[in-house]
């Protein structure tokens, strides 16, 4: 398994432009430290907002207090993260195409949240929460390091704190914390 998973990663960076669609989807960007090509970047971003306001709008409906609270933080700050990638798209700052909805692995979990309730819900969305957030950390920090559009470049280093402090609240989530808001 150990010597499949080398001989992937060799051909995924023997072919870059391969390695940045296949590789951003599969994870193994992440890994390896890739920095995602814009348009990946792009959807990347706009999936995982949209993963996030969807599910959060499930969490205020099924929640617990916490997760409700938490939810609402998401719904405002992901939307306004959707916003601002929407606005640099028409004005030609970046040259890519929005997903016009989440891609088969997010729409997968959000109808898995669909189907729970009270603690089974609670669980996994904090779960998901937890993990899509340390995703989109890797992903931001990658781009914002070595992305080749300036303008999204700026703005994935300006969305970080915002991110990490989504982090933080989603491990204080998890942990059974009290969740509090920016």
């Amino acid at each position: 398994m150990k010597h499949l998973a080398s001989g992937v990663a060799l051909v995924l960076l023997a072919t870059p432009a391969l390695a940045q669609s296949i590789g951003e989807k599969t994870g193994v960007n992440s890994t390896l430290g890739i920095t995602p090509t814009t348009v990946d970047f792009v959807m990347e971003a706009a999936t995982s907002d949209m993963f996030e306001i969807q599910s959060s709008l499930l969490a205020q409906e099924r929640g617990n207090a916490a997760e409700k609270s938490f939810a609402a933080t998401m719904i405002k700050d992901h939307q306004k993260t959707s916003d601002d990638l929407k606005s640099m798209i028409p004005s030609g700052n970046v040259t890519a195409e929005l997903p016009s909805g989440p891609d088969s692995s997010h729409q997968s979990e959000i109808d898995k949240l669909k189907s729970l309730k009270g603690a089974d819900f609670s669980s996994r969305y904090d779960s998901d929460q937890q993990s899509g957030h340390k995703e989109a950390v890797s992903l931001f920090e990658r781009y914002a390091k070595g992305g080749d559009n300036p303008k999204l470049k700026d703005w994935a280093d300006k969305t970080l704190p915002t991110l990490r402090h989504h982090l933080d609240m989603a491990n204080d989530l998890t942990a059974g914390k009290t969740v509090g808001s920016h």
